[in-house]
């Protein structure tokens, strides 16, 4: 069910590598629909394959296995419903419906006698969800760190290697094929917050979903912020985190300051990377291709493979997805870390200790300040404060009165350190 990027990458691996999959089954697996808008549109199969009508592929009792590679919560999810009613396994990229409804499809599929895989829905050709459902099993998981979105990891490379200002990095972006023409799903973190709800949920055994997970986007960085941060020993990335606390667990998406020497911090361009930090296993690092009809084919074809193989020999059956008793959400509020803040100031004598005054009252330590760049016709100064270990509840408080400060031209930017 659709036939763009990725349900072309997967018919063209389907047919291309027919053999070699009939040997890992032992059966053939045979493509007979693909559901398309428009047939008269080229196409990668032939036109006897196609159809514009969802219920030639539903309720066709010699499928098996439907494929829903189209994107977007609807029809995508009713049609992922109706298949699993009908009895059919199901394959899905659709990360926005299994962040989504994900738990609800898979208790659906259990009832059924079926299953759904839903490993492409993140990171692409990365495994990552059959590692959280089998091989973490026996692991407390403490915390994902991830890159988890190419595009916006490809702008903030640029911005950082090449000091281009975000438009510019957003403009070659959209040129190369990264990002949408609307690019807002990226830039603001949604996508992330997607894929995150979903390793959340895996990871904590509580249900995460997208609009528990605090999200914050790119679209404000500027290219000094990244020079400020070489300056300081830093990189800045989009991550999305996952942190299981005593008080609960605490799922956000922001930019943030990684240490050059982490190894998140040297994953460029369009590449994904997840951390999972397990109290058996340790650190473990996944990294490669998040997108692209290769990768995400890949991820959609073994998956098919899977469930071919439990269609030839018997269904495999696997224990429900265990969702513990709702962990509690940690709020954004309780968070406790180190932050980066630019502001411009009056070039007077006294500013630093106005500003001083005002974390102090907050219980915020300054761990070092820097005078850059000074406007001698505005008579302004950038000041670049670090902070020490600090509540996020306090810190925005002090950002607002630190805003009214008549001294204070305009706090420019602040962003939260890892690490």
């Amino acid at each position: 069910m659709g036939l763009g990027v990725v349900g072309g990458g997967v018919a063209q691996v389907l047919r291309e590598r027919r053999e070699a999959i009939t040997a890992l089954i032992g059966t053939p697996v045979v493509l007979r629909h693909a559901l398309v808008r428009h047939r008269e549109k080229p196409r990668v199969l032939s036109p006897d394959l196609l159809t514009t009508q969802p219920k030639d592929i539903l309720y066709d009792p010699q499928v098996h296995i439907v494929v829903e590679v189209m994107g977007g919560e609807l029809p995508a999810l009713n049609y992922i419903r109706q298949a699993l009613e009908a009895g059919k396994y199901v394959v899905t990229a659709n990360k926005e419906v299994m962040a989504k409804h994900g738990p609800e499809l898979l208790a659906l599929a259990r009832e059924r006698g079926v299953d759904i895989r839903y490993e492409a829905s993140v990171g692409g050709g990365i495994p990552l969800i059959t590692p959280f459902r089998q091989d973490f099993l026996a692991n407390h998981i403490a915390a994902i760190y991830a890159i988890i979105n190419g595009t916006t990891n490809f702008i903030l490379t640029r911005m950082a290697q090449e000091g281009q200002d975000f438009a510019s990095a957003l403009s070659q972006a959209q040129k190369l094929g990264y990002a949408e023409a609307d690019p807002s799903n990226d830039i603001e973190g949604i996508d992330a917050a997607y894929k995150l709800a979903i390793l959340a949920t895996l990871a904590f055994h509580t249900r995460v979903r997208p609009q528990d997970v605090h999200r914050e986007g790119i679209s404000h960085l500027s290219a000094r912020d990244f020079r400020y941060a070489r300056e300081l020993g830093y990189t800045i990335k989009l991550l999305a985190i996952g942190r299981a606390e005593e008080e609960g667990v605490q799922v956000r998406v922001h930019p943030t300051f990684l240490p050059q020497d982490r190894l998140l911090a040297k994953v460029d361009g369009v590449f994904n990377a997840v951390q999972v930090e397990g109290d058996l296993t340790g650190p473990v690092l996944f990294y490669g291709q998040g997108a692209g009809s290769q990768p995400t084919s890949s991820a959609v074809v073994a998956d098919i493979i899977n469930l071919a193989q439990d269609l030839a020999f018997g269904p495999r059956r696997r224990p429900p997805l265990l969702l513990e008793p709702p962990i509690p959400l940690k709020p954004m509020a309780q968070l406790r870390t180190r932050y980066y803040l630019r502001m411009s100031v009056a070039d007077r004598p006294g500013v630093l200790a106005q500003i001083a005054r005002v974390l102090g009252d907050n219980q915020i330590s300054i761990a070092s300040v820097i005078q850059k760049e000074v406007d001698e016709a505005a008579q302004t100064a950038e000041i670049v404060i670090m902070t020490h270990l600090a509540l996020e509840e306090a810190m925005q408080r002090a950002l607002a009165e630190m805003a009214r400060l008549p001294k204070v031209a305009e706090v420019s930017n602040f962003v939260r350190v890892e690490g």
